[in-house]
């Protein structure tokens, strides 16, 4: 499903060979393709996005820095996994900064922008027997409405929190295989959109973020990768 507010970075022409070696790898990453513990080899990745080695490790860097990374010595780069106690604060500060950005978005939210988040969670009624589809449009209903907040550098921190704990949930949803659906916590949330109630959207909005923390770390390992 694309979105016309921000495309893919498979959509996007990359401005330099680190930024296409970072969407590369965060992508998958992202897609549980790298899972946590997976050595990075700078080598390989090169010969898959047809550049050198140079961009590659520059985009490691990049990574590290986001907590997506680790790189050690004699070891290079590695997938990193989070802690149960990181997870929490992870969850945490997604619910602090998930909540501002929607009561900013609040004021900008008409009929148009209501008629898109519900056709996102129409979208993700239907993929909820695809897990990583579900995924995918979950991660699209939460950024297009804090995207409404208008305010770029919150949504880039709100949008790095995702791509950290994207891959926990992949993995922990391909463990419960079963459907999903979470259509009565995303619609309470257009409800109080509704309402134009800033602190009820609030709370709503970060009760929703938090009420996944438990069934999440109950299949983690207290460990990071």
């Amino acid at each position: 499903m694309s979105d016309p507010v921000a495309p893919s970075f498979l959509d996007i022409v990359p401005a330099t060979a680190e930024e296409g070696a970072y969407r590369y790898i965060l992508h998958r990453i992202r897609m549980g393709i790298y899972l946590p513990g997976t050595r990075l080899l700078p080598e390989d990745i090169a010969a898959d996005i047809h550049t050198s080695r140079m961009p590659v490790r520059e985009a490691f860097r990049r990574l590290a820095t986001e907590g997506l990374v680790t790189i050690r010595p004699n070891r290079g780069a590695v997938v990193r996994g989070l802690s149960a106690a990181e997870m929490r604060e992870v969850f945490d500060m997604r619910a602090v900064l998930e909540g501002l950005a929607v009561t900013k978005a609040l004021e900008r939210i008409g009929s148009k922008e209501l008629a898109r988040l519900e056709s996102l969670i129409d979208s993700m009624e239907s993929d909820k027997s695809n897990i990583p589809q579900w995924i995918t449009s979950h991660r699209e209903f939460h950024e297009y409405l804090c995207r409404l907040s208008n305010s770029p550098r919150l949504v880039a921190q709100i949008s790095s929190l995702h791509s950290i704990v994207e891959p926990h949930m992949r993995m922990w949803l391909e463990l419960v295989k079963k459907p999903i659906s979470s259509r009565d916590e995303h619609m309470a949330i257009l409800i109080s959109i509704r309402m134009g109630d800033a602190a009820a959207l609030e709370a709503t909005l970060r009760a929703h973020i938090r009420s996944t923390v438990p069934d999440l770390l109950s299949t983690m390992h207290d460990g990071n990768g």
